[in-house]
């Protein structure tokens, strides 16, 4: 399955608050952190709720062999 990389680029410093437990619950800890996720529909509207706060990368997947 498809993987997206989500790398938290802005602060959620006075933001509403379910923004900043929607980070949170990406796994994201601190500025410029990333992580990976399969690319699901409750992620990708997880990312779409903090759009403006995080960037998006779509991660190919490696060939075996």
């Amino acid at each position: 399955m498809t993987q997206i990389q989500i790398t938290w680029t802005k602060s959620c410093i006075g933001r509403p608050g379910i923004q900043s437990r929607i980070v949170r619950s990406l796994g994201l800890r601190r500025l410029h952190h990333s992580v990976v996720h399969e690319d699901t529909p409750t992620i990708r509207g997880m990312v779409n709720k903090v759009a403006h706060l995080v960037k998006v990368k779509i991660v190919e997947p490696e060939a075996t062999g």
